[in-house]
């Protein structure tokens, strides 16, 4: 594994993603459902969103129930509160060689561009000096390494517990960029065979009209109810169906997009109920915590580029992520994540905005709070049919991915903690959902092989006789007789 100044910053903007209107029913609220649908799709995430098109485009009959009164799931875009687009969830794309997403974002007129902001560490209200950003990227580089070596192993442990321990003065620093600003959940709760898989991924690709904008835009020709929970889902034998608040739906298949979170809060019933061997690869995928407290500023006080990145030095774990200049605007936003970033959201928006001008303070200087126009929080925790940021496998958790992915009869699962690879991403999310509608298609008979046309055996030409050779009409340079056109 090679790490780098390029790869640390797509580690960083990785973390800071966090990890993400309808025609058919008109996504309103206590719309009529139908009683009946070839498949049900539960969640309107880039997963349900996924695979609902998937299901469209084979021609079957599919409907999205969605608990929330918006589309997005973890991928919502604020278009009113600032002077840019504020991307409460995700807010990067990533692998642009080979996510669908890039090519859908274009071809429905949304730009989608490299990310290429600057990088600053913080040592105090300074910027680090060269000397010590090269130590503090040589800790960096052991510290990766030794988490990659300890994958290798024949168990597998946490990543606390494979870092060197000599880290010096990097130590906290490292331990938030590795653990809580990639994967939303500290070393010691996560695995080491998981967090080895998220440096991996490429360069990353921004939207600056807002990736929750762009899932709802690739939503728009779906039928998705709004703001319709769902109570039960009955998967027994032949009976196939979801119950809501609006009503019952019959089904063929069933595609859940739940959060691993939502899956093990009892908040969502199945009967029967589902087997332990999923619910205990759900609870090993838990959902870790990344919340955003965003402040557009008066002017540029903080002195920062377009979309630059500042980490700090850190003590302890009382730290975050700067994102400064959003879009070449004067809104920037800061990441709290982990195990702080958890108990500081619980304290409620008041306790999240005083800690993210106490912290802008101790960097830039104390008068930064006067400059500050208008503040929004994210409580991604809080909101009940998410409980959280993004999944990340506990040590010996990595092989629940694919667990969870598995189907039971015709109930199958979606959604980023479901895919081996590109957990924590939209890209992984929606591959997952095109996977589980596949898989749901080809259950209830909807993909057949085309049958093999026959062949049809040539026949050597019939010899015209001489007197109809010479009464045929002329033939153009072509050689398509002029009157044939």
């Amino acid at each position: 594994m090679t790490i780098s100044r390029r790869s640390l910053l797509e580690g960083l903007l990785g973390a800071a993603a966090g990890l993400a209107l309808l025609p058919v029913l008109g996504g309103r609220a206590g719309a009529a459902l139908p009683r009946e649908a070839e498949v049900v799709v539960v969640g309107a995430g880039a997963a349900g969103i996924a695979a609902a098109r998937r299901i469209v485009a084979a021609g079957r009959k599919v409907i999205v129930v969605e608990a929330a009164s918006e589309i997005g799931g973890r991928c919502v875009t604020d278009t009113t509160s600032f002077a840019a687009p504020f991307d409460r969830g995700a807010r990067w794309l990533h692998n642009p060689d080979s996510n669908p997403l890039v090519r859908l974002a274009r071809s429905s007129g949304f730009a989608v561009t490299p990310v290429a902001p600057g990088q600053k560490v913080r040592i105090g209200r300074r910027n680090a000096r060269s000397r010590e950003t090269e130590d503090f990227l040589a800790a960096f580089v052991r510290a990766s390494r030794a988490i990659s070596d300890a994958s290798r192993g024949k168990s597998d442990i946490s990543c606390a517990a494979a870092l060197p321990n000599d880290l010096g003065d990097w130590a906290a620093t490292i331990e938030y960029v590795l653990g809580p600003a990639t994967t939303s959940k500290d070393l010691r709760a996560l695995s080491a065979m998981d967090a080895v898989r998220t440096l991996d991924r490429t360069a990353l690709l921004g939207c600056p009209q807002g990736v929750g904008s762009l899932l709802t835009q690739l939503a728009s020709s779906l039928p998705i109810a709004l703001s319709t929970p769902v109570k039960r889902i009955v998967w027994s034998g032949r009976d196939l169906a979801v119950e809501t608040t609006a009503g019952r739906i019959g089904a063929r298949a069933i595609i859940v997009t739940a959060s691993t979170n939502v899956l093990t809060s009892g908040n969502l019933g199945f009967s029967p109920e589902l087997p332990k061997r999923q619910l205990d690869a759900a609870a090993r995928l838990s959902l870790g915590s990344i919340d955003r407290i965003a402040l557009q500023f008066k002017g540029n006080p903080l002195g920062l580029s377009r979309d630059e990145t500042i980490i700090e030095r850190a003590d302890d774990i009382r730290t975050a992520t700067l994102v400064g200049n959003i879009g070449g605007t004067s809104l920037c936003t800061v990441d709290v994540a982990g195990s702080f970033g958890r108990q500081l959201a619980a304290q409620g928006e008041a306790a999240m905005q005083d800690f993210a001008i106490e912290w802008l303070g101790k960097l830039f200087g104390s008068d930064i709070a006067g400059a500050v126009e208008r503040k929004a929080v994210t409580r991604w925790n809080e909101m009940p049919y998410v409980l959280g940021a993004m999944s990340a496998a506990e040590p010996g958790g990595q092989p629940s991915r694919k667990v969870l992915g598995e189907p039971l009869g015709n109930l199958f699962f979606a959604g980023e903690a479901t895919h081996e690879t590109l957990f924590g991403t939209v890209q992984g999310a929606w591959e997952s959902g095109e996977r589980a509608a596949d898989a749901a298609l080809k259950k209830i008979g909807a993909v057949k092989e085309p049958a093999p046309e026959k062949p049809v055996r040539k026949q050597k030409p019939r010899r015209e006789p001489q007197r109809q050779r010479e009464q045929r009409p002329p033939a153009t340079a072509s050689g398509t007789p002029s009157w044939w056109r």
